[in-house]
């Protein structure tokens, strides 16, 4: 395999800007594979357009959800919550031939490879608080205080579990053991949304928002599941940083008021396992 292991995330194609640099994205090689890390959209008809559109032109398509595609918005015809509507997404990305987390993870054998590509669902719980807090209420006040309260509060339900939290809890008890499994054999590529270690919020020009950002309980996933690499986006800061000898790469594009704003063009597709 000749191709490229290319990722990013965040493409909010609600913004008609958004959706043009969908249309602008093009693999450089036929075996090229791309990684969407979440928050393609709101509406599941907008994520199935992006995500159609893609797949179309790339040879593999792998897909993590973000907590925009959870939204339950008054404007989306498709009012399934929770649980439901990711189980929603996951078969309309079946449907068009993109890979999802419930799917068996995918082995990149071309350059930089192999190793296993695994999307994750995990969420967070609420346990990276602001300095200074010594509960998961306590911090919460905080940030409510500083007028920081994440949208998914309103937005992103959690039916049938008891809280966002507990929702967490359940992917994660459901993700360990296919993680276990698979890094017996070969290395890793992990692909959340949500970075899987605290480090790259610490540059949060709101630290309160950590806490709608992970979780700890993913903290040892990046060394324990022998990852080369970990994909995320979500804080819609583009860059890379390194802890334990992993690199991790934030590849969002974000809204069109932040990406007007950079030096780098927004349509860059980032590579992985490339030095």
């Amino acid at each position: 395999m000749t191709g490229r292991l290319l990722a990013i995330s965040d493409l909010h194609v609600s913004y008609q800007e958004n959706r043009e640099i969908v249309d602008r994205l093009k693999p450089t090689h036929d075996d090229d594979w791309l990684i969407v890390a979440g928050d393609v959209g709101e509406k599941i008809a907008d994520v199935e357009w992006a995500l159609r559109t893609l797949r179309e032109r790339f040879a593999n398509l792998i897909w993590a959800p973000g907590n925009h595609e959870l939204w339950t918005t008054r404007d989306d015809p498709d009012q399934s919550r929770g649980e439901e509507r990711y189980q929603r997404l996951v078969a309309m990305c079946r449907n068009i031939g993109v890979v999802t987390p419930e799917d068996p993870y995918q082995i990149w054998d071309g350059p930089g490879g192999p190793v296993i590509v695994a999307p994750l669902f995990v969420l967070y719980d609420y346990s990276w608080w602001p300095a200074g807090s010594t509960s998961t209420e306590e911090a919460m006040a905080t940030a409510q205080a500083a007028g920081i309260v994440g949208t998914d509060e309103v937005l992103l339900h959690f039916d049938p579990h008891p809280g966002r939290a507990a929702w967490c809890r359940a992917r994660v008890a459901l993700t360990e053991p296919r993680l276990e499994a698979a890094a017996r054999d070969l290395p890793t590529v992990l692909v959340n949304h949500f970075p899987l270690v605290r480090h790259p919020t610490d540059v949060l020009r709101y630290p309160e928002f950590a806490l709608w950002c992970g979780t700890d309980l993913t903290a040892s996933w990046p060394t324990r599941f022998r990852a080369r690499e970990v994909v995320y986006g979500h804080l819609h800061i583009p860059r890379t940083t390194w802890q334990d000898g992993v690199r991790h790469q934030e590849v969002s594009v974000g809204y069109p008021r932040e990406w007007s704003r950079r030096p780098t063009p927004p349509a860059r597709l980032v590579p992985v396992l490339e030095r």
